[in-house]
């Protein structure tokens, strides 16, 4: 069976805090980053990309649009 690894960019800038992308992940990708945008949220940040499948949820949920969800499926 091929192993799915994954790895999420969040566009700081665009991102609003809402929190709804880390409230989604299922393998809790996603925290709040310790600084401010220039807008002065807290934005979304991937600190645990190693845990990442790729799932999307978190691309889905996100109302600014500001996650890419890449795939990467490893051969065994």
């Amino acid at each position: 069976m091929p192993k799915v690894r994954g790895k999420i960019e969040i566009d700081q800038e665009r991102c609003k805090g809402c929190g709804l992308c880390i409230s989604v992940c299922p393998t809790k990708v996603i925290e709040f980053s310790e600084s401010f945008n220039s807008k002065g949220y807290h934005p979304a940040e991937a600190k645990h990309v190693e845990k990442c499948i790729a799932c999307g949820f978190c691309y889905n949920m996100c109302p600014d649009v500001c996650i890419t969800v890449y795939r990467e499926v490893e051969s065994a």
